[in-house]
């Protein structure tokens, strides 16, 4: 029960509670307004295109705007139908395109997630290993690369996806150069790990041997630490599946795009459709990498 409420002058809620909008008298709260904003070249490449945006003008009115935000958020119409009804009214032909089907649109959305997931986990195998095995040779280049790849950790994941627009644009590539650079720590840690913890004896039995650098790392001592290795690339993964959903705010799409879309209409339906997927994608992905670690690992070591 209250007696006043900030508000925007176009929320469905005024109709619904029959609230009454203050007059902001002193224009203490500055006016937006939509505006249409697109290339110059548009006008040369479709004109048809600009034309009818232009016949949106001045069309919309707040009482408009707030029925059709009523549609939507209050009565749970879709919202493509109720702005296909609304163009109707100004004489517009619009027809609704087909709906896809909820699973469908699971299995689009995790198709595009799992995208994002295995570019970027691919790259950053490729580089973190080997990043993991040199800093385990040289103490002094450890120190540097475990600080450099724990220093672009600390970085928010949202905030590295930002960082990543000026330089690559919106979509699906700055999400996975974001999403690899965050899954190097698990990973070269763990190797590095895994590496220097390696019995000082068993590094002794093998140079006894006469074996070479190359022969010792795939014989002996990588071996010794695939428990560790596998260790961090599970939770590198598991780290990425959940990171990539904010893809979707910087256009990448995935599962984060319904977790968004519901987030806007307050619709915990969508919400889950990319919540759910999402985990059970970690989940089965923790599976894989269990059962691949029984084949990567020495039977003598997981006793």
């Amino acid at each position: 029960s209250i007696d006043v409420i900030d508000l925007y002058s176009t929320d469905a809620e005024i109709e619904y509670y029959d609230l009454v909008a203050l007059e902001d008298d002193r224009g203490h709260f500055p006016e937006y307004r939509a505006v249409l904003l697109y290339r110059l070249d548009l006008e040369r490449r479709a004109p048809g295109a600009v034309r009818a945006l232009g016949r949106l003008t001045g069309s919309i009115d707040e009482a408009a705007m707030i029925g059709m935000n009523a549609a939507v958020k209050l009565e749970g119409r879709p919202s493509d139908a109720v702005a296909a009804e609304f163009l109707r009214t100004l004489g517009i032909a619009a027809d609704r395109p087909e709906e896809a089907s909820r699973w469908s649109r699971i299995a689009g959305h995790t198709r595009d997630h799992l995208v994002l997931v295995v570019i970027s986990m691919a790259l950053a195998l490729l580089t973190a290993l080997p990043l993991g095995i040199f800093a385990a040779r040289s103490a002094a280049a450890g120190r540097v690369i475990l600080a450099t790849v724990g220093a672009i950790y600390t970085i928010p994941a949202l905030a590295l996806l930002v960082f990543m627009i000026p330089l690559l644009g919106i979509g699906g590539a700055p999400a996975i150069v974001a999403l690899w650079l965050y899954s190097l720590l698990p990973i070269v840690r763990n190797t590095h790990q895994g590496l220097v913890d390696i019995p000082r004896p068993l590094r002794e039995s093998a140079e006894a041997l006469g074996l070479s650098d190359g022969t010792k790392l795939r014989r002996i001592e990588l071996p010794l630490a695939a428990p560790s290795i596998m260790a961090g690339i599970k939770t590198a993964v598991v780290i990425n599946i959940g990171t990539a959903t904010l893809g979707a705010l910087i256009g990448a799409g995935g599962l984060g795009q319904p977790i968004l879309t519901g987030i806007r209409l307050a619709d915990t339906g969508l919400i889950l459709e990319g919540a759910v997927p999402a985990a059970l994608l970690a989940l089965a992905a923790q599976a894989l990498f269990d059962g691949l670690e029984r084949w990567v690992v020495p039977a003598g070591l997981r006793l």
